[in-house]
């Protein structure tokens, strides 16, 4: 069961959290950070990419990059940019996104579950990337960048959230600069408190819906301070739990993560469109193409869209294989077009559905010869897998809109009382 708890987190001012809550830090690249924050030095961008306050050639992994995060941070709880709350709370996280509105409870989840297997992952991580969020999270002594979990909704949950919502006066209500509306409600009643932990536990599987390297580095910090301070209650301190905002299934929406590649693989437009015609059939569209169903992709090349439509017979039922992106990948990426391990060949590269399928065809007229458009991966496909204990391949889901970083930090030094 799930073992999820109330925490007094550190927030902005009222005043600053428009100013102050940021993207996600991987959301950037190292130039695009350094603009960013260049335009907006109050924003949590500049702890949380530290590197952007020296010179654009530092090692942005050198131990004085992580240093002035720490110190930066500091300085704000310090001279009153956060301040933490008084009381153990829940917060209720809303954001609205083009009309359609999630809800998430923000919490800090038990390392123990993910080690045991309650909290699910879906995907791997890479060291190069854990590490970075490890020195990170490590050197601030604390969480800022939440973990997106979910979870199969609940009735009673939802109630409660909703009654919440309709009683209460948000705390902060802003609109933040990839333009999502954010409200949150603290929940710091004690029987409030504890009638979400209890339901909570009554809860066999969280799933991470976005932020598999951030928990694996949150966890792997906690191990770390388990080892320097052994001897202390295990699960009663505070780097036992990680920064998490969990929300209800049935309000997440995936959307499509689609697919540029460099080249054909030394094969001409006619010998590449044979190889697709075994396995699909191929219609040509005087328009962009966006899948609407599960075996649909959209291919763009040579300034051309064209709909693709698998074969029956390569369609699985498996939970990972029958994957829309596992179709592309065993049928056409790996043995047309030579790309076999997508998490590391150079000649391919992803693309969020936020960003539209005009950037597709922006990429083939720059860097690229070809996209593909995808059918997003559902909520229940993401849960098969996990259930499983399976992993999906490379850039299966996007989710959006994003968690802000900066509006709950989690310090994981002391004991929990």
């Amino acid at each position: 069961m799930a073992d999820i708890r109330p925490f007094k987190a550190y927030r902005p001012t009222k005043e600053k959290v428009g100013r102050v809550a940021a993207l996600p830090y991987d959301v950037f690249s190292r130039k695009e950070a350094l603009e960013y924050v260049k335009e907006n030095p109050e924003s949590f961008l500049a702890i949380d990419r530290p590197e952007t306050q020296f010179e654009p050639d530092h090692d942005m992994y050198a131990p004085e990059v992580y240093k002035k995060a720490h110190d930066m941070l500091h300085e704000q709880m310090e001279n009153g940019v956060f301040v933490q709350d008084e009381e153990k709370s829940y917060y209720i996280y809303e954001q609205t996104m083009n009309g359609r509105t999630q809800t998430g409870i923000v919490a800090c989840a038990s390392i123990d579950d993910y080690l045991n297997g309650v909290i699910k992952k879906h995907e791997n991580t890479r060291a190069d990337k854990e590490e970075d969020r490890i020195k990170h999270v490590y050197n601030c002594e604390a969480q800022t960048g939440p973990i997106f979990l979910c979870y199969r909704e609940n009735k009673m949950l939802s109630d409660l959230i909703n009654k919440v919502k309709e009683v209460d006066e948000p705390v902060y209500d802003f609109v933040s600069a990839d333009d999502v509306k954010s409200r949150v409600w603290v929940i710091d009643d004690n029987e409030e408190t504890d009638t979400i932990s209890r339901i909570f536990a009554t809860i066999d599987a969280v799933y991470i819906a976005d932020g598999h390297h951030r928990c694996a580095s949150a966890v792997k910090v906690g191990l770390k301070k388990r080892e320097e301070n052994e001897g202390k209650v295990r699960g009663k301190q505070e780097y036992d739990y990680f920064l998490s905002v969990l929300f209800p299934d049935n309000e997440l929406m995936i959307m499509d993560y689609n697919r540029v590649v460099k080249d054909l693989n030394g094969l001409s437009k006619d010998e590449f469109f044979d190889k697709l015609k075994e396995k699909f059939d191929l219609v040509k569209e005087n328009e962009a193409v966006k899948p609407f169903k599960k075996g649909e992709f959209g291919l763009f090349i040579d300034d051309e869209w064209f709909r693709l439509s698998a074969h029956a017979d390569i369609l699985k039922s498996d939970a990972v294989d029958g994957l829309d992106v596992s179709v592309l990948q065993n049928e056409v990426l790996s043995p047309i077009l030579g790309i076999g391990d997508p998490r590391t060949d150079k000649r391919i590269d992803f693309v969020g559905g936020i960003r539209g399928l005009k950037e597709l065809e922006d990429r083939c007229h720059n860097d690229m010869k070809l996209a593909f458009s995808m059918y997003p991966t559902s909520i229940s496909e993401l849960f098969a897998v996990a259930d499983e204990k399976r992993l999906m391949p490379p850039k299966s889901t996007w989710f959006e809109p994003k968690l802000l970083s900066g509006l709950f930090i989690h310090e994981i030094n002391g004991t929990i009382i």
